[in-house]
């Protein structure tokens, strides 16, 4: 496998990991993997400087986690909505946590699109039917209704991340997991609130927008 030269890496880092976790705490292997209880469900974007785990200096089995292309939640994607469904339902999570980051890619392309000819191809090179513009596509239409088409980036991408960040909390507090865990809690008992953070890429800190939202009075 020596012309796989970062996955050597990864292999042998991964070996080193785990001996060195084993010396520290000889039972935290067979700990885990009788089952995992983590109080929170990160939804966050794939993009490689955002480890969630890392960046919150956390460890195997505190954070259940999705992640895609900009943190979206779109409410009729079922591969989202499975994850939300048994984080809550079947683990017990009590806290979703939607987390943008600066310099994100995805809103840059978004931004750069708003004000083009065509609406919602985030991408032009690219097909308007491909997976990545349909998935972008929600994204553009914030974008452009901001009407910050004509700001300079610097600008521009703050505000759409951290508007972005707030839409999708907005989205995932009208599924029916947490309208029916509001109003009778999750199947585990528990109350679920659900967060928006961004994480500065510039300064590795995490930033709470203080849209919380949880059950109702």
């Amino acid at each position: 496998m020596s012309h796989f030269a970062p996955l050597e890496q990864l292999l042998s880092t991964n070996a080193q990991w785990a001996s060195d976790v084993d010396k520290h705490d000889n039972s935290f292997f067979a700990t885990t993997a009788k089952g995992q209880s983590p109080k929170v469900l990160w939804i966050g974007c794939a993009d490689s400087r955002v480890p969630e785990t890392t960046i919150t200096g956390g460890r195997p089995g505190d954070i259940f986690v999705h992640r895609n292309i900009a943190n979206q939640f779109h409410p009729d994607d079922d591969n989202v909505l499975s994850v939300l469904t048994y984080a809550v339902d079947f683990l017990g999570v009590e806290h979703v946590v939607i987390v943008g980051h600066t310099e994100c890619g995805g809103a840059m392309a978004c931004h750069g699109a708003c004000g083009g000819s065509s609406y919602g191809q985030t991408i032009p090179s690219l097909p308007a039917d491909d997976p990545i513009n349909k998935w972008l596509q929600p994204l553009t239409t914030l974008a452009a209704s901001l009407q910050i088409s004509s700001a300079p980036t610097a600008e521009a991408v703050p505000l759409l991340v951290e508007e972005n960040v707030k839409k999708q909390v907005r989205n995932l507090s009208q599924t029916p997991v947490i309208v029916n865990a509001w109003k009778n809690k999750s199947k585990k008992g528990k109350d679920v609130y659900i967060h928006g953070w961004v994480y500065d890429l510039a300064q590795g800190r995490l930033k709470d927008l203080r849209v919380t939202q949880g059950p109702k009075a």
